[in-house]
């Protein structure tokens, strides 16, 4: 198939000439072109054609924000954003345009720091399929950014289900705000693992927050699990979980350097199961790698219910076909069916074992 070709994006020299030498030690990519800003860029992508794009926010000019609009639009192509901001908005505004994933670049652009990106960069771009940019548009036309119906969720006295568990990695996003602008508000808590770095996480709990119909909110060590509340895991920690006095609380856990997969989606699920036995729907979305899926297998080994993400919709495959191929999926069904498959699970008590 060739080389993967990229186009760097950055104002930076420094960055864009340690960005070019990462990528040219790996014998799978070329980098075919360099870019300062947004119009240097445009002009390079039209006569380049790139494969993937790395792309740096603020730039003079024209920044990434602009660019993204300009090539969504006109020349599809899968974008990663390289940024030093965090805890802001204009990075979720980047992948809501349609980059596919960032990567937290040092604050201190001429720092050494930058060369230790360099394996998740990899990791990242081999991880994205010349197919991702087509998923999302075609996703886009399903799901846009409109709710389904609302409707109701019967409150039975004894609930089939006592917890929702919700994995995801790149793609994913989009993905939960598009289920949490989906879902009525239900009466069980629900826990979200999205793999994302320290500094993001609560900006992202924030901006779900103000969109959806749920209490949203970025999880605190030691706090009850409530109904109708959504806890996302901070970045650098895994949420695990423990009993107290008929209650279950949350247990924040700091994430090892050397971790590949942070926050957890195994941690956060096999710690579920040992509170919640067999009462959790368990659902995995988008993201590479095979964080996932032993969460999944210990969910339906206990009768509970999962639901995996199709590959008709996942912009990376990889966490869902590794739950599918494990035998963890219980249901595989494309994003825009995972909001009306959820309510029709918990309305139904549905469990893996037919209860």
């Amino acid at each position: 198939m060739g080389k993967r070709r990229v186009l760097i994006v950055d104002d930076s020299a420094f960055s864009r000439q340690t960005i070019k030498g990462i990528l040219e030690a790996d014998p799978e990519f070329e980098v075919i072109g360099i870019a300062f800003d947004g119009i240097d860029a445009i002009a390079k992508t039209l006569r380049y054609k790139p494969d993937i794009i790395t792309l740096d926010i603020e730039m003079p000019e024209m920044d990434g924000l602009s660019f993204l609009r300009w090539i969504m639009k006109e020349h599809p192509t899968p974008v990663v954003v390289i940024s030093s901001r965090s805890d802001d908005k204009t990075v979720f505004e980047a992948l809501e345009l349609g980059a596919i994933d960032f990567i937290k670049k040092p604050v201190r652009r001429a720092s050494k720091e930058l060369n230790k990106i360099g394996s998740e960069l990899l990791y990242k771009l081999k991880n994205i399929s010349r197919e991702s940019i087509k998923k999302i548009k075609d996703r886009d036309s399903h799901t846009g950014m409109g709710e389904i119906k609302p409707q109701t969720i019967v409150h039975e006295p004894k609930p089939v289900y006592e917890l929702i568990a919700i994995g995801s990695s790149t793609g994913g996003p989009h993905a939960l705000q598009y289920i949490f602008t989906s879902l009525p508000p239900l009466n069980i808590p629900i826990v979200v693992s999205q793999h994302m770095p320290a500094g993001f996480t609560r900006s992202f709990a924030e901006r779900l927050d103000r969109i959806s119909r749920f209490k949203i909110k970025e999880a605190e060590d030691n706090e009850p699990l409530k109904p109708a509340t959504v806890y996302i895991c901070p970045g650098g920690n895994h949420l695990l979980f423990r009993k107290k006095g008929g209650m279950i609380y949350t247990k924040l856990e700091a994430s090892n350097p050397d971790e590949i997969y942070t926050p957890s989606v195994d941690k956060m699920m096999l710690s579920a199961v040992k509170c919640f036995n067999g009462k959790i729907l368990g659902v995995i979305l988008t993201g590479m790698g095979r964080d996932g899926f032993r969460g999944m297998k210990e969910i339906t080994k206990k009768g509970g219910y999962t639901i995996a993400e199709s590959e008709e919709t996942a912009v990376v495959y990889g966490m869902p076909r590794e739950v599918i191929n494990s035998g963890g999926a219980r249901s595989v069904v494309p994003l825009y069916r995972i909001p009306e498959e959820i309510i029709k699970i918990i309305r139904e008590g549905k469990t893996y074992h037919g209860r």
